[in-house]
């Protein structure tokens, strides 16, 4: 994906370019100056056009690894006149996101999300607002999950209602539906403290629109309007069709945040919201006792809308698409489905629901889960970051404000950290004795200060939705049917529709 702050315009009567400032009012049209030549040391790339840069070249992550052939493993791209970095194979995106981690630690302005998300929330947020949403939402998991276990069940209650609309399914069926339900409710209850029907169609509408929105971002035509948003602010396409979605969508949780405060209690808080209520409330306090507020926290209603939306957007999609891998892998590969049942028969049996302490006993279960998000690859490039400082990355010079993007998918299946990069192999994550082994090159969920805050979350949803289907059903391929492994790329990448046959066990 592709970030610009300012794009290069045709030419003035002079026929010499000119710059236009995208934030300046009024616009301001000034000459271009040196500092957009690359600085001395910068990465390699393909060679720009003029004005437009590399912004023919397509920002997925085929693309981006068949560049890194040519130019290494840290490389540039120029789209306009916005620099951007591509860090790929483990070694270099480790060094980035973990030994240099404070040096890539912000995110870019994005014209595309930016319209949207206005730098507030948890995950587009910078600087102090950033820090101080990343606690308090992290402080929230902690307290639902581990401390009360209301999170543990709650998706195993969850789990009931899946297994039922499976059961309920006659014949062949395309599981998407039901499993991004299923996980957008785990999600609802942690953020409106509430779950939805999976017939219920106006939050069904609700996930569909979000889809859109995630499926649209990673289309060459939508991201053209990241190269001159002041020119496709007034023209159709795709980025008109994600603001109208997203601004159905927020207007939707500002509906839920009107409905907890009119019941909202700060001494018992049920959800997300209350929590978030309850840390408006301080601030508000603290103004009007004249102690030293802290506007710059950004806790006010704004801020709340986007981090339900950052919730409900980055708890759903990945998870669900992770499950959905999950289940075309057993249907792909059926002798790794029945040594898993096996093993669930084993811990489990069938007459309790999976829980999260079996884990420790299902080895081979937790290697086949991980080699779904292994080879499932769902966020390929990652979430894109900014530099925050002048920095050096595989002996190449980065200037402060640089764009980078972290080539995920490159890390999952480098060559040299996995034994069969291009295969579905669980064996990946066992040692000879059949133990789970954890990986350093297990990067789904990316690393370093900018990881998925979501991570313990995604982990329980998928390991206790896996277990139940896999504890209740057997999955197979449709007589006539192959299912491809080959992916759809969107800003996720997804398995293309397949359908299966469900029986019970």
């Amino acid at each position: 994906m592709c970030f610009h702050r300012v794009l290069l315009s045709n030419f003035v009567e002079s026929g010499v370019p000119y710059v236009m400032s995208l934030y300046s009012s009024p616009p301001v049209f000034t000459f271009p100056s040196p500092m957009q030549k690359n600085p001395s040391n910068f990465p390699p790339g393909p060679w720009p056009l003029p004005f437009l840069g590399t912004v023919f070249t397509k920002m997925d992550f085929r693309t981006m690894n068949k560049l890194a052939e040519v130019y290494g493993n840290v490389f540039s791209l120029r789209v306009g006149s916005e620099k951007m970095v591509v860090v790929t194979g483990y070694k270099m995106v480790k060094e980035a996101l973990i030994t240099q981690n404070d040096s890539f630690v912000e995110r870019p302005n994005v014209p595309l999300f930016h319209k949207v998300y206005k730098g507030t929330g948890l995950t587009m947020s910078n600087g102090y607002r950033w820090r101080t949403h990343r606690k308090f939402g992290g402080l929230h998991l902690r307290m639902f999950g581990e401390e009360k276990k209301i999170l543990e069940h709650s998706i195993q209650q969850e789990s009931v209602y899946l297994c039922d609309a499976f059961k309920t399914e006659k014949g062949l069926f395309n599981p998407m539906i039901i499993l991004n339900g299923a996980v957008s409710n785990t999600v609802a209850c942690l953020t409106f403290g509430q779950r939805f029907d999976y017939h219920d169609e106006y939050y069904q509408r609700i996930l569909r629109l979000d889809n859109e929105c995630v499926q649209l971002a990673g289309t060459h035509r939508a991201q053209l309007y990241n190269v001159c948003p002041w020119l496709l602010e007034y023209l159709p396409g795709p980025h008109q069709t994600m603001f109208s979605n997203y601004k159905q969508i927020t207007d939707f949780l500002r509906g839920e945040i009107i409905k907890h405060r009119e019941d909202w209690d700060p001494s018992n808080p049920r959800d997300f919201i209350d929590n978030y209520l309850t840390e408006m409330e301080k601030y508000f306090l603290f103004f009007f006792s004249q102690k030293k507020s802290d506007p710059k926290a950004g806790f006010n209603i704004e801020g709340l809308v986007i981090s339900c939306l950052d919730m409900i957007e980055a708890g759903t999609e990945t998870s669900a698409s992770t499950l959905r891998w999950g289940l075309l892998f057993m249907i792909k590969y059926p002798e790794i489905q029945k040594k898993v049942q096996a093993e669930i028969d084993r811990v489990v049996g069938q007459s309790r629901q999976p829980c999260l302490a079996d884990r420790v006993d299902m080895p081979y279960t937790e290697a086949v889960i991980h080699e779904m998000q292994r080879f499932g690859d769902v966020v390929p490039l990652g979430f894109p970051k900014r530099s925050a400082k002048d920095t050096t990355l595989g002996g190449f010079f980065i200037p402060k404000g640089t764009s980078i993007s972290t080539n995920l998918s490159s890390v999952l299946h480098d060559p040299n950290e996995w034994e069969t990069p291009d295969t579905f192999n669980p064996g990946h994550f066992l040692n000879e004795n059949g133990q789970f082994r954890k990986r350093d090159a297990f990067l789904p969920f990316s690393a370093g200060k900018r990881a998925c805050l979501g991570e313990q979350l995604a982990r329980q949803v998928i390991f206790l939705f896996f277990t139940s289907l896999l504890q209740q059903f057997t999955f197979s391929k449709c007589p006539g049917e192959e299912p491809s492994l080959e992916g759809e790329v969107w800003f996720t990448n997804v398995p293309s529709p397949y359908r299966m046959c469900v029986s019970s066990r």
